[in-house]
């Protein structure tokens, strides 16, 4: 009797397994709003508090100014903490509340620019310059998330 249980278990779940094996978006699952960026990079042995003593004088101070104007709605980095296992380890994160806030805008490349100094410009491009000698970019993502029903 407990064979025939558990043989008829298994079929009604095989069952259920093959009856729907791939999802219907905005059926099964939906699609959120927000959209995030994601930078992957590879930072060379013992050079990760160079490389964020960098970052932070060039792109921190530069999200920073654009979560203040309201242009994203978050920034994070998150450091691995087995920096020597994989292809990257590390990530720069910036948050957007949807795709439209992507879209390309004079308005607010100006609004930007008037926070953003000559001096700010300056010491960015030669920072950044000195990068590749501390870290390598292994890729750039688009992300959205998948909410599942």
């Amino acid at each position: 009797m407990k064979n025939i249980l558990i043989t008829l278990l298994c079929l009604v779940f095989s069952f259920a397994v093959c009856a729907k094996d791939r999802l219907d978006i905005y059926e099964d699952y939906d699609l959120g709003t927000e959209i995030m960026m994601v930078t992957t990079v590879k930072v060379d042995a013992n050079m990760g508090d160079v490389y964020l003593a960098g970052l932070k004088n060039s792109w921190v101070k530069a999200v920073k100014i654009q979560k203040e104007l309201g242009y994203i709605k978050d920034w994070k980095i998150y450091g691995s903490d087995l920096p020597m296992s994989g292809e990257f380890n590390m990530l720069l994160v910036v948050t957007f509340n949807n795709s439209a806030d992507l879209e390309p805008s004079k308005k607010k490349y100006d609004a930007f620019m008037k926070k953003w100094s000559d001096a700010d410009d300056k010491m960015s491009r030669e920072i950044s310059a000195k990068y590749p000698e501390v870290r390598t970019i292994t890729g750039e993502y688009q992300l959205r998330e998948i909410v599942m029903k």
